[in-house]
């Protein structure tokens, strides 16, 4: 299976990108295609044996235009085209003095005074409503193929109202140059201009508009530099990203920017990782940490080898994932999306309905035709196309600027909506970074003759108290032992043999699985109680020695916690720590639940539980041993994934390691959804009310609507769901 994201051109409302992605999913090979609006995208995903001349085909057959793969870094857009617009504008107001003058008490151009001279009248309306027909024919093309394919879009409507207009007013043209001179009250030349210069005047709004949505992606492509240093043979060489090559040595001084994503080999220095963490406090980075390109390096001179290079660098993986979760769809907006699935072929039907009756009324055909136009350009669902993707995208940014990385639509739609929010301990509540606060030792070893033959086992794991016993070893330089038949055993420990003595090194599951006396009860009591993590080290099956590991309670946690239970919901820490330790830190951070000696599979089983109790769970772990649960709760949250963030299996990324991102993401995601919901509010109130003003319900009162007002309003309606979506822009994150 492949993906590709594609840009489009000439989509203008949901019918349009409904229209797209139905008839791109009824492709053979085709395996799902999801259209996003806002952004000009169609997400597709097929079989090896479609080629991309082939989703471009089928996307031009569906009446669109396919600019080719989406590029982060040189986005193909088309440029509106001020000069057009200007040109237009001139010429609208133009047709407008021409056709309304009369009507205003304006000065009349006497040659074109339409009770004198009809015929000059008529045929000057008509060459200045030509240039508009090739204008609109991007709108007419949609409409017709859109149609073709039963797929009807807004395009149809307005191309139907204004080429039925068109039509009308060429006929009465006709009339007028037989001397039937009373067919110049039938004119509707300008109501065609005009319909067709606020729809064009509108998208362009709208695009400038939407282009805004877009900063946080612009940002961070732009953030990486044009250049780097490579060293070669010890000397300095200036080169262009596409030079790298991984596994390259490059240098960065103070002032300058990382390029790539690496690690450093020599130096430390102060970065400044606020563009993919939110946090504006420098960090401090040394040998054999590691960086992300766009990094500022403030006062150091290090050199670092290149290990992610263009499109698998972490700024790279960020677009990526902003953009895929954009072309998801929430499930607000499949109720926009059902609408319009019936609405536009609803209002060609009351249409034709209203034309009907008004001329079994006795109507004359004029006022019917007026009626018929003006029903099929009011009723234009533009803004209701717009209300939930335009929301989204904005939300996506705000995420994304604020080191918060969300997946998917669906996600962010139901962050605000979970009850239930379980935590890990180890690396999630606390830093993760254990230091050993105390060792009792009954071996023969002394202790760093110990310590070297625990190191040398934990060396193989990547669990955070493995760092602890290892990072040890390298400050008291101590020298690894050759080991082997080495063995995980989850939620338990290691399991490995030195010299043919066989090793056990883990928590207290340990002794139980060997079936030996815990002689260490009181430390073991002391150590939990005061916040340790407890080791056990087993020799051929005898008990030699309990090691305390003691880990850092994160700075935030503590009002996270506080804050949440503000908002209601329920706090569970889930760990696989003793009760001791667990209880210790819950008690820290005022954690009223805890289920603690939990094993990594038992995890996922308590996330189901609890869902099955009809809570709505999010698990915030650290994204590698709690994958499985990460990946069964209702939203998963991971930590310490800033330069690893496609491999993950959670809902959400906190790249800055942040709680207080996760208040941050419950309120975006509720003022996304009260929004999204005033937006289709509008939309569906703007029609409710136009509409039956534009089939004449109000005539009696001498209330009606052109097609020309229609156009205008249609415009309008549009713009009001824009500029409320934009308002998003102006959320106030509490904690930061």
């Amino acid at each position: 299976m492949s993906k590709v994201i594609l840009s489009i051109e000439g989509m203008s409302c949901s019918a349009c990108s409904q229209g797209l992605e139905k008839y791109l999913n009824k492709q053979p090979g085709v395996i799902n295609a999801t259209v996003n609006l806002v952004l000009a995208q169609a997400m597709i995903e097929y079989t090896e044996n479609v080629t991309l001349d082939e989703l471009n085909t089928w996307v031009k057959e569906a009446g669109f235009i396919s600019l080719g793969i989406y590029d982060e870094v040189q986005e193909k857009r088309k440029k509106n085209n001020k000069n057009n617009l200007l040109f237009f504008t001139i010429l609208s107001i133009l047709v407008l003095y021409i056709s309304m003058a009369h009507m205003l008490n304006l000065p009349i151009i006497p040659f074109l005074n339409m009770e004198k001279y009809p015929l000059n009248y008529s045929i000057t309306l008509l060459i200045l409503t030509i240039p508009y027909l090739f204008y609109g024919l991007d709108i007419f093309k949609s409409g017709y193929k859109n149609l073709i394919h039963k797929s009807p879009n807004m395009d149809t409507l307005v191309s139907i109202g204004v080429i039925t207009s068109f039509l009308y007013s060429l006929f009465s043209t006709i009339m007028i140059l037989t001397s039937k001179y009373q067919y110049v009250e039938k004119l509707y030349f300008e109501s065609v201009c005009l319909v067709l210069f606020f729809i064009k005047l509108g998208r362009f709004i709208d695009s400038r508009s939407k282009e805004k949505t877009k900063d946080a992606i612009k940002e961070l492509v732009q953030l990486t530099p044009e250049y780097a240093i490579l060293k070669v043979n010890n000397k300095e060489k200036k080169v262009t990203l596409d030079e790298i090559s991984k596994g390259d040595i490059l240098v960065c001084k103070p002032g300058m920017k990382i390029a790539v994503d690496g690690t450093i080999v020599k130096g430390n220095s102060h970065f400044d990782e606020s563009f993919i963490t939110g946090e504006s406090i420098p960090t401090k980075k040394k040998e054999g940490e590691k960086i992300v390109a766009g990094s500022l390096n403030i006062d150091g001179f290090i050199e670092y080898k290149a290990e992610k290079i263009g499109k698998d660098s972490t700024i790279s993986e960020i677009v990526k994932l902003v953009i895929e979760a954009t072309n998801t769809k929430a499930p607000i907006s499949k109720l926009a999306d059902r609408v319009s699935g019936v609405f536009v072929p609803s209002i060609m039907l009351i249409a034709l309905l209203t034309f009907i009756i008004y001329l079994i009324l006795g109507e004359n055909i004029s006022i019917a035709f007026t009626h018929f136009t003006s029903v099929l350009v009011v009723a234009c669902p533009c803004a209701l196309g717009l209300a939930t993707p335009l929301a989204i995208v904005i939300s996506e940014g705000i995420c994304a600027k604020n080191g918060i990385l969300v997946k998917t639509s669906e996600t962010l739609e139901n962050a605000h909506k979970v009850d239930t929010i379980v935590f890990d301990k180890t690396g999630t509540l606390t830093y993760g970074n254990l230091k050993i606060s105390e060792i009792i030792n009954d071996s023969p070893y002394s202790e760093k003759e110990l310590l070297q033959i625990i190191a040398s086992i934990e060396e193989k794991s990547t669990h955070p108290i493995a760092k602890a016993i290892t990072d040890y070893a390298k400050e008291n330089k101590l020298s690894l032992l050759k080991i082997n038949n080495f063995k995980e055993l989850s939620g338990i420990g290691l399991n490995a043999t030195i010299k043919d003595n066989s090793y056990y090194i883990g928590n207290d599951k340990i002794l139980s699985k060997l079936r030996i006396e815990n002689k260490y009860l009181n430390e073991k009591n002391s150590l939990a109680t005061t916040g340790n993590s407890l080791i056990y080290v087993v020799e051929n099956k005898k008990l030699l020695a309990l090691i305390g590991v003691k880990d850092i309670v994160r700075e935030e946690a503590k009002k996270t916690i506080f804050e949440l239970k503000k908002l209601g919901k329920k706090i569970i820490m889930l760990t696989g720590d003793n009760e001791l330790t667990a209880n210790g830190v819950a008690s820290q951070l005022d954690i009223d639940e805890v289920i603690a000696n939990v094993l990594p599979k038992d995890k996922t089983k308590t996330i189901k539980r609890l869902m099955e109790s009809n809570m709505k769970v999010m698990m915030i772990g650290d994204g590698i041993n709690d994958a499985p649960s990460l990946a069964t709760s209702s939203i998963g949250v991971a930590l310490s994934s800033g330069t690893d963030i496609a491999n993950n299996s959670a809902n959400v990324i906190l790249i800055n390691d942040n709680l207080t991102s996760i208040i941050n993401l419950i309120t975006i995601s509720k003022k996304t959804i009260k929004n999204i919901k005033q937006n289709l509010f509008w939309a569906f109130f703007y029609n409710i009310c136009m509409i039956p003003v534009a089939i004449g319900i109000l005539s009696p009162f001498g209330i009606t609507l052109s097609p020309m007002i229609a156009g205008l309003a249609m415009t309008i309606s549009s713009l009001t769901v824009v500029f409320n979506a934009l308002r998003l822009k102006n959320i106030k994150l509490s904690l930061n």
